[in-house]
């Protein structure tokens, strides 16, 4: 890829770990804007990352034209609550213990300042809408204390729900399973009124420097987005990934293992596919469908910002949480140390300090987040964070980078990626090992080839020198207000 993408925007842990005094500052007059945005389940099979892509993001590519693309960035983890609580504590789950989407992440990490309590003790005004913490059970994964305003995403956030499934095939009795038009009001979506939300707290005078967290839902299951954005790939014109039907004969029992505790997707979905042929079709449609209306809301946050007058002076961090796989490996939804699940979207703008149109090739992940936003905001880190600020490469595309990206699910089971290599370690000593200069969609397991070893003994060394033990997970969920 080039390293300027003028062109395509004019086309379209444990407690001790942690400080307990929280002191308020003052924000400087001068300080910047702060404007995240997290996107759900938005894989790297978008034109922003991929040409040949089927998934167009021109507002993608509007908001890199303006700063840095990292086009190896990577989660922290391929599932919501442990990409979420390491973007938003700094921590990986081998620090914090929070290895899954129903970990209790603030009874393990009860001390932890999160990003939007770095920015509120340091004067700024909070606020936030959508997906920003894990939405499941939501009273206990938000963390109502770092906001001073914030709209929560419904749970389920589809409501009114259909009366029924849209397709009425239940492929295993969940309603997340689902795809289709709707709502017939565009007004109603989800993410039409978290961007409403966020494009209100953009216009308001707050007195002092804002920080605003927009969690986009869309493309994340069920697979629902307006006709608007399903007229921009035709029925008769959709992509499928490539599916390689020995793909998994060289997968290592650790692989194996990770891939067996979700089989129940893929085998859902095909069993959907006997039913009523075309389904699997019809869902990879309405994924991108949900991928390009979630770019759409983007770019309407980008208005929004414009037309407050605070675009000058405000930093941008959009990303995913993690990739996600449509069939490819025979695997569906994320779960899994593969560049799918892990490969995401990441852009950050900050005004005098990246390049409008840059893009970087080294890889990153998101631990990076918090880190850079302490740099380039002049605060100090509240505790020992696992991540390295991007400041240098936001500077200088090409600087030396010596940090590779490093991904964790479930304990013991850590991926690499640096330079052309992807390398997976399992928790039962298995190993895979990829090329990405030969073999980007990762068909071929190198890692029982002899000539290979040095190779990986080299990205071992990457590998989390911290395992902690998992953390448990919640107990008794509850609800919290969606005004």
């Amino acid at each position: 890829m080039k390293k300027h993408l003028f062109t395509l925007a004019l086309l379209s842990i444990a407690a001790p770990l942690f400080t307990t005094n929280k002191p308020s500052y003052s924000a400087k007059p001068t300080q910047p804007n702060v404007l995240m945005i997290i996107i759900d389940d938005m894989n790297d099979w978008i034109d922003l990352l991929d040409e040949n892509g089927p998934i167009r993001t021109p507002q993608l590519g509007r908001l890199a034209s303006r700063g840095t693309l990292f086009t190896n960035a990577y989660c922290s983890s391929p599932a919501c609550n442990p990409s979420r609580v390491s973007l938003l504590t700094g921590l990986r789950p081998g620090t914090s213990g929070v290895y899954g989407n129903k970990t209790n992440w603030r009874a393990a990490l009860p001390s932890a300042v999160t990003i939007p309590q770095q920015f509120m003790q340091h004067g700024y005004h909070v606020a936030g809408a959508g997906k920003i913490f894990h939405h499941h059970l939501a009273g206990a994964f938000h963390d109502a204390s770092a906001f001073h305003q914030f709209r929560a995403m419904p749970d389920p956030p589809d409501a009114p729900m259909p009366q029924q499934k849209l397709n009425q095939l239940a492929w295993y009795g969940s309603p997340n399973t689902d795809w289709g038009v709707y709502p017939a009001d565009e007004q109603n979506h989800v993410d039409v009124r978290t961007v409403d939300y966020c494009i209100e707290r953009l216009n308001e005078d707050h007195g002092k420097p804002l920080f605003l967290a927009a969690g986009i839902f869309r493309p994340h299951m069920p697979f629902f987005a307006p006709a608007s954005a399903f007229t921009k790939y035709p029925e008769d014109q959709v992509t499928l990934p490539l599916l390689k039907e020995d793909d998994l004969n060289d997968i290592p029992t650790g692989g194996k293992k990770l891939l067996s505790a979700k089989k129940w997707f893929w085998d859902g979905m095909m069993k959907a596919e006997g039913r009523k042929p075309g389904s699997w079709e019809a869902s990879v449609r309405a994924y991108q469908a949900c991928a390009t209306f979630a770019d759409t809301q983007v770019g309407r946050l980008l208005d929004g910002l414009d037309q407050s007058g605070k675009a000058g002076n405000t930093i941008i961090v959009l990303c995913s949480d993690h990739g996600y796989h449509l069939g490819e490996k025979k695997h569906w939804e994320k779960f899994a140390l593969w560049e799918k699940t892990t490969h995401i979207p990441m852009i950050v703008v900050a005004p005098n300090v990246t390049t409008p149109g840059s893009v970087c090739e080294h890889p990153v992940d998101l631990t990076a987040i918090y880190p850079t936003l302490n740099e380039l905001c002049g605060f100090t880190t509240p505790y020992k964070l696992d991540g390295v600020s991007l400041v240098p490469l936001l500077k200088n595309v090409d600087a030396t980078w010596k940090h590779p990206a490093v991904m964790t699910y479930g304990r013991g089971n850590h991926a690499v990626r640096k330079g052309p290599w992807r390398y997976i370690s399992y928790a039962d000593g298995t190993e895979e090992l990829y090329n990405h200069q030969t073999d980007k969609a990762e068909h071929n397991n190198l890692a029982p080839q002899k000539e290979n070893a040095a190779v990986i003994a080299r990205l071992r060394k990457f590998l989390p020198k911290v395992e902690a033990k998992a953390a448990s997970d919640l107990k008794k969920p509850k609800s919290i207000s969606t005004k």
